[in-house]
């Protein structure tokens, strides 16, 4: 498929403008941002930074597509906690958790902003738009 991964590594928040830059210099076309509690508390900050380097970039969560990140692929926050709420009452009613089944989403969400998309210069197809789950315009 002629794609070339580049690693970013991001420890500390000072290390992002230098992940950026690096991936500017590498001539980087899109960023893919993992999911992960530091990054996750830093997603503000990426989402300017990719802004500002006009760099496409996927998230997990959609409320990072909301917060003016391009786009959004991943289970809902609201879905996982109410995931949750449902094992921890069945624990509460004492049910042994070891006894529990192992549980996954089972629904993900796609989320498009498309005025993010307008002001990087992109379009997304008819197609992508169709199987959005969320259109931010």
């Amino acid at each position: 498929m002629g794609i070339r991964l580049q690693i970013l590594e991001v420890e500390r928040a000072s290390d992002l403008e230098n992940a950026f830059l690096a991936a500017q210099r590498e001539q980087a076309e899109a960023l893919n941002v993992f999911s992960s509690p530091f990054l996750a508390s830093l997603y503000r900050d990426i989402i300017k930074l990719a802004a500002q380097h006009r760099l496409p970039a996927i998230y997990q969560w959609k409320e990072h597509a909301q917060a003016g990140g391009l786009v959004s692929y991943g289970p809902s926050l609201a879905d996982l906690w109410r995931q949750t709420a449902t094992i921890v009452a069945k624990i509460l009613r004492g049910a042994k958790p070891a006894d529990l089944p192992v549980e996954q989403p089972t629904r993900f969400e796609l989320v498009l902003n498309a005025k993010t998309a307008k002001s990087l210069n992109l379009s997304i197809s008819e197609a992508t738009l169709q199987r959005a789950d969320e259109l931010i315009e």
